[in-house]
């Protein structure tokens, strides 16, 4: 028996890891996709054409990286969909509202019109009962100090460059974003807990806790 059916994971579920830069969502994406059998969906970085300038000047870019990450989004969450789900699935589509627009707008980096419109079409596009919400979103938590230990580690100059101070305010950020997010389940995973570099059986526990998630009433009806 698969680790799948062992925990009663349903097929057709579409399940999406979220957390801060550096935390770990594509490594655990891989692992989780090629464990259960599931397709996967990931953030596309390098071929977007903001992202450098983004880094660079973040006031000139903040809009249009935002509005190019919800439509890409969008357009993955509902090919996801029609394809019948079995999708693990790298950054949910609510942290670029909750957490990176939201973000730029209260330190001035992104103007308050360009912040309306963006809020705007985002609620317009996610925020209704026809939008294809996951089944469960995964969480990956750690201290600072780790997340800004894996970052340096992982060796991206553009964000080895960035200042300490954004790390904070996106940390803090993501914080009080999760505390308050009810867009679908949550559950949440210390990335202390696991090393799927090292010890490939510490996914095991990680699977057993989303099927316990996943069964519970309401998950799936999404």
């Amino acid at each position: 028996m698969n680790l799948r059916e062992k925990y009663n994971i349903p097929d057709h579920a579409l399940i999406t890891v979220a957390g801060t830069v550096g935390v770990g969502k594509s490594t655990l994406t891989k692992a989780l996709a090629s464990e259960l059998g599931f397709r996967t969906s990931y953030e596309q970085v390098d071929n977007n054409p903001y992202l450098d300038k983004f880094y660079a000047d973040f006031e000139r870019w903040s809009f249009h990286l935002q509005i190019y990450f919800l439509a890409e989004r969008f357009k993955e969450q509902k090919l996801m969909f029609e394809a019948g789900g079995n999708f693990i699935q790298d950054r949910s589509i609510y942290e670029d509202t909750g957490i990176f627009a939201k973000m730029h707008a209260d330190k001035g980096t992104m103007s308050g019109v360009d912040y309306a419109t963006y809020k705007s079409l985002f609620d317009a596009m996610v925020m209704t009962p026809y939008f294809p919400h996951p089944n469960l979103l995964i969480y990956l938590d750690g201290s600072l100090e780790d997340i800004l230990s894996r970052i340096q580690l992982r060796g991206r100059e553009m964000e080895k460059q960035t200042p300490l101070s954004y790390w904070e305010e996106m940390y803090g950020r993501y914080q009080k974003w999760i505390a308050e997010f009810d867009a679908c389940p949550v559950l949440k995973i210390n990335i202390n807990e696991y090393d799927l570099l090292q010890d490939q059986q510490s996914l095991e526990p990680i699977i057993a806790k989303i099927g316990d998630k996943i069964s519970r009433p309401g998950a799936l009806s999404n």
